[in-house]
C-alpha cells in the first residue's frame, strides 16, 4: 500500500491479527499443559513444543511460566463476551438504579467469569506453596479482587442502597467473601452445582446480606 506521496505505507493490521491468534493459541496450550501436568512439572519447552512455537517466541510473548499464568488469569477475568466483564460491570453500575438488578447482574457475571478464572486461581494457590512468583501472583490477585469489591461496595453505599447497620467496610468484606474462588470451588466443583445456580446464589446472597428490604 502507498500513500498519496507515493511512499510505501506498511499495513500491520494483518500481522497484529496473526499475533493475537498466536497468543491465544499459546495460552490455550499452556492452560491444557498446566492442568494436565501441574505448574511445577510444566516447562516452557513443553508448552512451546505442544503449541508449535519456539521457546524464544513464547518467552518473548509472556516472559516465562509466571507470565503465562498471569495472562491466563487476566483472560479469564474478561469473561466470555467480546466486551470484558469488568467493563460491562462498570457500565451497568453507572446506568442501573435498581440495587437488586445490580447484585443480580454481579451474580450473572460471576457465573460467566468464575468457570474461566477459578481453575487458574486454584492452580496459582497450589503452586504458591513452593513457588515465590506464584505466591506473589496469588497476593496480587487477592489484592486486585479486594479493591474491585470495595469499589462495588461504594456503588451501593453512595446510592444509599445498603441496609441499616451495614457499613462500607462490611459490605466490601461480604462482596469479597462471596466472590472468593473457594466459594465456587465448594459449590460447583465439589457439590456439583451448575454455573447458573451458583450465579443466582451469589446474587440472592448479596441482596439478602447487603440491601434494604424491598418496599
Amino acid at each position: 500500500m502507498r500513500s498519496d506521496q507515493g511512499e510505501r505505507v506498511y499495513d500491520s493490521s494483518r500481522r497484529r491479527a496473526q499475533a493475537s491468534r498466536n497468543r491465544e493459541a499459546i495460552l490455550d496450550i499452556a492452560r491444557a499443559e498446566f492442568f494436565a501436568n501441574g505448574y511445577a512439572s510444566t516447562t516452557m519447552a513443553s508448552i512451546a513444543k505442544a503449541s508449535g512455537f519456539s521457546v524464544d517466541t513464547v518467552h518473548k510473548a509472556f516472559g516465562g511460566k509466571a507470565g503465562l499464568v498471569r495472562a491466563l488469569y487476566e483472560r479469564g477475568l474478561g469473561g466470555a463476551g467480546p466486551v470484558p466483564a469488568w467493563v460491562r460491570s462498570d457500565d451497568m453500575q453507572e446506568h442501573e438504579r435498581d440495587p437488586h438488578a445490580i447484585v443480580r447482574s454481579w451474580g450473572e457475571l460471576s457465573s460467566e467469569v468464575a468457570p474461566l478464572v477459578v481453575p487458574i486461581l486454584l492452580l496459582i494457590r497450589d503452586a504458591a506453596a513452593s513457588d515465590p512468583e506464584m505466591a506473589l501472583l496469588l497476593r496480587q490477585s487477592e489484592d486486585e479482587r479486594r479493591e474491585r469489591m470495595r469499589r462495588n461496595a461504594h456503588t451501593l453505599a453512595d446510592a444509599g442502597h445498603l441496609r441499616s447497620g451495614v457499613a462500607l467496610d462490611e459490605a466490601a468484606d461480604v462482596l469479597w467473601a462471596y466472590s472468593a474462588p473457594e466459594t465456587y470451588e465448594r459449590l460447583v466443583l465439589r457439590c456439583g452445582w451448575d454455573a447458573s445456580r451458583y450465579g443466582r446464589f451469589v446474587g440472592d446472597a448479596l441482596a439478602a446480606a447487603l440491601l434494604r428490604p424491598p418496599c
